[in-house]
């Protein structure tokens, strides 16, 4: 009887422990989770650091991290909220937090520092092709690059891109790896036509609203309209503008209508080949123009005198196309 006893108490005292160390886990888990502080928009310091860092792990941020809470930094917290079906309105809660552990691991001294290592060349001295183009133009905007666009990496490619690492502070390698392509491609357009094959436009000076897409470029001071695709001039024409009564609309706009055969219902005149571009106002060929040049005024329209040219120019524009009026 006392054997039973005994193993009855120690089945008992056993429990108790067990119970008791449970209880204090739970005691700890509870403390630990009333002493997380979110992290909010705005805050600096070590753990925003080591936020954005996992962030990047994900995609959600850039390679470079800070001290500060940033709007980049809150894009990439809401994207991985709102995946979830969480809405903390950028808070990094205890939860988001214990997520985003989940998914990444311990970010490196190096990345926390900002401290890089080169990565696999993508393109180095003695490459050539459209690439290397691509990364020439893109240089070039950006002023690091001088010469001429060849789709040859020479020595000049490297110092430019050489250039370009030292003042991001990535490693200097005058190689293009994928995080040097990707910091240019952020501080860059896609680099135009003219800008790959070194296509300098003649006659007066384009709007640079002009050199990207595809656009109608009117210029009211040298009274042309040049056809332009990818900073191109495919073709140029004579034109002529509304009077100070009833003058063009100077500006960006966009075509959206065509009509091939269309009669002006206000004024009762053809207005062939017409392409809408504000209102009433359309480039079209004008017969008038043809006939008496400058004697004569549109009544706001860009009237073209050629009509071969025009025939042609409204087969090559699509509605959306850019048309662009502007004083040089």
């Amino acid at each position: 009887m006392s054997r039973r006893i005994t193993a009855l108490l120690l089945v008992l005292l056993c429990s108790s422990t067990v119970l008791a160390v449970v209880d204090g886990a739970a005691a700890t888990g509870a403390t630990h989770r009333a002493g997380f502080s979110p992290i909010h928009p705005g805050d600096t310091g070590w753990r925003v650091r080591e936020l954005q860092s996992r962030l990047h792990q994900l995609g959600l941020h850039s390679e470079i991290v800070t001290n500060r809470y940033d709007e980049e930094t809150r894009a990439g917290v809401t994207t991985f909220q709102r995946r979830r079906g969480w809405d903390t309105g950028g808070v990094v809660d205890e939860r988001t937090w214990l997520k985003l552990v989940s998914l990444t691991t311990e970010p490196t001294s190096e990345a926390l520092h900002n401290v890089y290592t080169p990565g696999r060349p993508l393109l180095q001295r003695g490459d050539r092709g459209m690439w290397v183009r691509q990364v020439q133009a893109r240089l070039k905007q950006v002023r690091w690059y001088d010469a001429k666009v060849t789709g040859r990496f020479d020595r000049t490619t490297v110092t430019a891109v050489e250039r370009f690492q030292a003042r991001r502070r990535i490693p200097v390698t005058g190689q293009v790896d994928r995080r040097t392509l990707t910091r240019l491609k952020d501080v860059t357009r896609q680099p135009t036509k003219a800008e790959l094959f070194n296509i300098v436009a003649t006659g007066p000076r384009l709007d640079p609203r002009c050199t990207t897409g595809r656009a109608m470029c009117v210029d009211k001071t040298s009274r042309s309209l040049r056809w332009v695709v990818d900073g191109v001039v495919r073709r140029t024409v004579e034109v002529r503008f509304g009077s100070d009564e009833l003058p063009t609309r100077e500006g960006a706009f966009a075509v959206f209508r065509k009509s091939r055969d269309h009669v002006s219902s206000l004024y009762d005149t053809p207005m062939p080949f017409a392409m809408f571009f504000s209102g009433g106002q359309a480039v079209h060929y004008s017969p008038d123009f043809a006939a008496n040049g400058y004697a004569g005024a549109s009544h706001g329209c860009v009237n073209v005198r050629d009509r071969d040219a025009v025939a042609w120019l409204f087969d090559q524009v699509r509605l959306g196309d850019k048309v662009i009026v502007y004083r040089s």
